[in-house]
């Protein structure tokens, strides 16, 4: 479980399939406080680390199943070299909740549809999938690119999110561009009373 706080921003270093794919990526994380077998958030997608060193820069290595590959963002041939990426490490007893609970399982797929500044905050407008819609609500979480955030306004399948400065600094959305396709996990509450409606 994670919490969509993100604590480094690691960069690809290389892809390669072999069976299925494997990613390099660099991190300040040090190698020595990360066990084989651990999970880490990348862009929001929980993955499992299967190699780790520190020659010439700190790194691991993930490999990433055909499923996370149609699922995600990383399908999209998104994941290259040199794409920084938003990692968080899985939650410990004990640590601060600062997000809201995350699974790192995405859902799908939304795409940057607008953009705006507003002050030194830039609003951004996102489409979600039709499946996806009726578990976003104004006020309500959602996690995009790992990153825990609040909906601010729903119109339709389209919904906003602003980015405060900090969050631009500490995170990838720094860099976000118009089209980009985004990882989505809708909120795990959402998910489970959509699920008592339906069928409670």
């Amino acid at each position: 479980m994670f919490t969509g706080i993100i604590t480094d921003i690691g960069e690809i270093l290389e892809v390669e399939q072999r069976g299925d794919l494997r990613a390099r990526i660099g991190t300040a994380y040090d190698p020595d406080t990360i066990d084989i077998g651990a999970s880490i958030a990348c862009d929001g997608v929980c993955l499992t680390v299967v190699a780790l060193g520190s020659a010439p820069r700190h790194w691991f290595d993930v490999e990433i199943s055909a499923e996370s590959v149609a699922m995600t963002n990383i399908g999209r041939n998104s994941w290259a070299a040199g794409r920084r990426v938003n990692l968080e490490r899985a939650l410990k007893v004990g640590d601060e909740l600062g997000g809201h609970i995350v699974s790192g399982h995405v859902d799908g797929v939304a795409e940057v549809v607008g953009m705006q500044d507003e002050g030194d905050s830039t609003r951004v407008q996102f489409k979600a999938p039709d499946d996806l819609v009726k578990f976003i609500a104004p006020k309500g979480s959602v996690t995009l690119n790992g990153t825990s955030l609040t909906v601010n306004e729903v119109d339709g399948a389209t919904f906003g999110v602003n980015f405060i400065p900090h969050t631009k600094v500490a995170t990838t959305w720094g860099d976000v561009a118009m089209g980009d396709p985004i990882n989505l996990e809708i909120d795990m509450m959402a998910r489970y009373v959509a699920r008592l409606r339906d069928y409670g």
